[in-house]
């Protein structure tokens, strides 16, 4: 039985609350960065994260006298984070499986269509 794959959204979500439980001192720049989206989507992501009781944010006065924030998963940002990675990991092991059998169906293609070593030798991959 396979799961349904997790919207974008949900890889957002996950991506971030993962990223966030590892780097609770990040910033929203270095979030950005990370995730590969612009900042005023992370800050958009973040506070919907807040507003829904998944990530606590407090501030600080780090060394140089600014004021900055740090993010914290709650027990429900936790739970949730372990269910997207579940649908992550079966998104992915689907995936896998479905990439496994195409890489079977092409092999199977070059070999019947001769000689599978030099087809080997010609992609560089005489290990494979």
């Amino acid at each position: 039985m396979n799961a349904p794959a997790p919207q974008p959204r949900d890889e957002v979500r996950y991506r971030l609350l993962r990223y966030l439980a590892e780097h609770p001192d990040a910033t929203q720049r270095d979030l950005a960065i990370h995730l590969g989206v612009s900042l005023g989507k992370v800050n958009y992501c973040v506070r919907a994260l807040v507003q829904r009781g998944l990530v606590k944010v407090e501030n600080f006065r780090n060394s140089e006298n600014k004021v900055a924030y740090a993010y914290y998963l709650t027990p429900t940002g936790a739970e949730q984070k372990v269910r997207l990675t579940l649908q992550f990991l079966q998104r992915k092991i689907a995936e896998y499986a479905a990439l496994a059998n195409e890489i079977e169906a092409l092999r199977a293609e070059v070999s019947s269509s001769g000689d599978l070593a030099a087809a080997h030798r010609e992609l560089g991959t005489e290990d494979v």
